[in-house]
This record gives C-alpha cells, sequence and structure tokens, in this order.
C-alpha cells in the first residue's frame, strides 16, 4: 500500500518540484496541439482534497489504453503555475491497482461524525407531533439501502457537499435552520417544513454515484433528483399504506418546487408557506457553504486570506471572506 504524499491542496508547497504520486483521474481528453504539430492530454486528475489540471504531452498511447475516466493513475511529473492556477506537466503515467492505493485519499469524505448527524437528524423526526410524518419520514431513514445511502452519498458532483456523507450534511444543517426559522412564521407548519428539508434531495442517493469519482448514474443524468425523489415518496406511501391524501400533495410539493425557478429546474414554483421557505433556506445553505469551499480553495491556491477569490462560476461573482479580511 502507497502512501500518498503529495495533495493536490500542497500544490504551492511544490512549485517547480518533480512529483511523483497517485491520482484517481477524472477526466481524460486526446487534443490537438495549436497550429499542428500532432497531439497532447488533457486530464483533470483528483484526490481527496480537490482537483488538477494536468498536460502530457509526449508518448502519452500506452497511458490511454490502460487509463479511463474513474481509475486510479500513478504519475510523475512537475508542479506549475499556468495562468495563476497550479497544474501539473506529466512525463509518465501508468494505471494503478486498487492494491496499491488507500482509498480514503481520494474520496473527499465530511469532517463530522457521520454517527452523530444520523442520530441528531432521527432525534428531530422522533419529536415530530405529526405521526403521519413521522411515520413517513422513518419508512425512509429505517429502509436499509435508502438509509445506508443517506448516510454516504454526497450532496453533489462538485458544487456544495461534493463529499462522502455530505447531503447528510446538507440535510441536517438546513434542518437546524429550518427549525430555527420556523418560530417566526406562524403560517408555517414545523413539521411539514422539516420532512421537505430530510426528503427534498432523497433522489440524489441515486441520482449520483461515489465509487472513487463522484459522477452521475444513467438515471441522475436521464431523469434527475427531483423526479427520482417523486417516484421514491409514492413508492415508500404505497408501502406504509393509509396516508393522509392532503399531507402527500403538500411533500410531494416541497420536492418538486424546491429550486425554487423553472429554470434552475424546478417543475413547480413554490406555492405554500413551507414550500417558500424550504426553497429559500436550502438555496442559502448551499451558498453559504459553497463560500466556504470558494475560500478554501482560494487560500490553497495560493492567495492570502483577505484577498477576493477567483470568479466562482456558481455564484457568478468573486468572494471575499469577511472574517479574514479583517483579521489581515
Amino acid at each position: 500500500m502507497a502512501m500518498k504524499d503529495f495533495f493536490i491542496a500542497d500544490a504551492a508547497k511544490f512549485e517547480n518540484a518533480v512529483v511523483t504520486t497517485y491520482f484517481a483521474l477524472a477526466t481524460l481528453q486526446v487534443r490537438d496541439r495549436k497550429g499542428g504539430g500532432g497531439q497532447y492530454l488533457a486530464l483533470t486528475l483528483a484526490d481527496k482534497t480537490g482537483t488538477m489540471e494536468a498536460r502530457m504531452w509526449e508518448e502519452f498511447a500506452d497511458a490511454i489504453t490502460a487509463c479511463s475516466e474513474g481509475c486510479y493513475v500513478k504519475v510523475q511529473g512537475q508542479i506549475s503555475k499556468y495562468n495563476g492556477k497550479f497544474q501539473i506537466t506529466l512525463n509518465k503515467m501508468r494505471h494503478a491497482a486498487e492494491s496499491e492505493i488507500e482509498s480514503a485519499d481520494f474520496v473527499p469524505t465530511t469532517i463530522f461524525d457521520i454517527d452523530e448527524m444520523w442520530a441528531e437528524l432521527r432525534g428531530y423526526v422522533s419529536g415530530f407531533a405529526n405521526e403521519d410524518l413521522k411515520r413517513l419520514v422513518f419508512a425512509f431513514l429505517d429502509d436499509e439501502e435508502i438509509g445506508a445511502a443517506f448516510r454516504v452519498a454526497p450532496a453533489a458532483k462538485v458544487l456544495h457537499h461534493a463529499w462522502i456523507g455530505g447531503l447528510l450534511e446538507h440535510v441536517l444543517t438546513l434542518v437546524r435552520v429550518c427549525r430555527g426559522t420556523a418560530p417566526f412564521y406562524p403560517e408555517v407548519d414545523a413539521d411539514l417544513l422539516v420532512t421537505g428539508a430530510i426528503l427534498h434531495d432523497i433522489g440524489k442517493i441515486r441520482e449520483l454515484s461515489w465509487k472513487n469519482t463522484f459522477s452521475y448514474t444513467l438515471e441522475g443524468q436521464m431523469i434527475g433528483h427531483i423526479s427520482i425523489a417523486q417516484g421514491m415518496l409514492r413508492e415508500k406511501l404505497k408501502e406504509i399504506g393509509a396516508f393522509p391524501e392532503k399531507l402527500r400533495v403538500l411533500v410531494e410539493h416541497m420536492i418538486l418546487s424546491h429550486h425554487g425557478k423553472y429554470e434552475f429546474g424546478s417543475p413547480k414554483l413554490p406555492m405554500t408557506p413551507e414550500a417558500v421557505l424550504l426553497s429559500a433556506l436550502d438555496d442559502l445553505e448551499a451558498k453559504m457553504q459553497n463560500m466556504r469551499s470558494e475560500f478554501g480553495k482560494a487560500v490553497s491556491s495560493g492567495k492570502e486570506p483577505g484577498e477576493m477569490t477567483d470568479w466562482s462560476r456558481s455564484m457568478e461573482r468573486p468572494l471575499l471572506d469577511s472574517q479574514a479580511y479583517l483579521k489581515d
């Protein structure tokens, strides 16, 4: 078992150095060189700390027959900065067997304790006054297959909470925020809101795959987590029997409207107090986590803590860590 001694987040310490290490291969493309003169290999390499662009200019024919997206590779190459970002120019790359690597080095994992998060989430459901909603949510959490996947699934491929346990972390944070906010809005039923928070992204356990790199399943690509979740809800309701039809409509509506706008892939706009609040708080929770990740990325790419980040594609703006800025 090889110890991985270089992580992408450490690139700044290795500028211009040659490193030999292991990565997961996230993307792989053969491209034509500008102005003719053959081809080169453009790759994205990943480990648990992030992703890095790589280029291989010579003798890559063997490498591409042996390696494909999602596999592990052993590489040798030089770290350099290009357009303000670190990248690695490879002179060697080969396929790496699973036995050579420690998978925990490649798959980012939540920093929180999964058992503790799971117990806290279940505690909130146990406290529901509404017995029907309690039965429904426990039918999901107690389902062996769904429960096991819910505990480890990421919440996204790249955007927010893209790590093992990310879905549970996102849902639990959202539930806490919902419970904290609901008392200010008497028109909101707290049990219904929290049910929506727990089930809104349940389709992600079938939308995403998280073996050694995060990707979309075929069903995820073709159907998407909102429609998958609607199907899962209906399957569960058949299993548990007698459930109030009015509650079904309200829960299903929260799932279908949680993206908030048609252009964000929401089949419906939020039309109830619970759906409006859920969609606003879900968006807020994702944005805050997104910012946290962008600040971390900026620091590991060599920026000063009080500097603006690069343009964030998901937020469509550069960002500033105000606390680091004030300390600086």
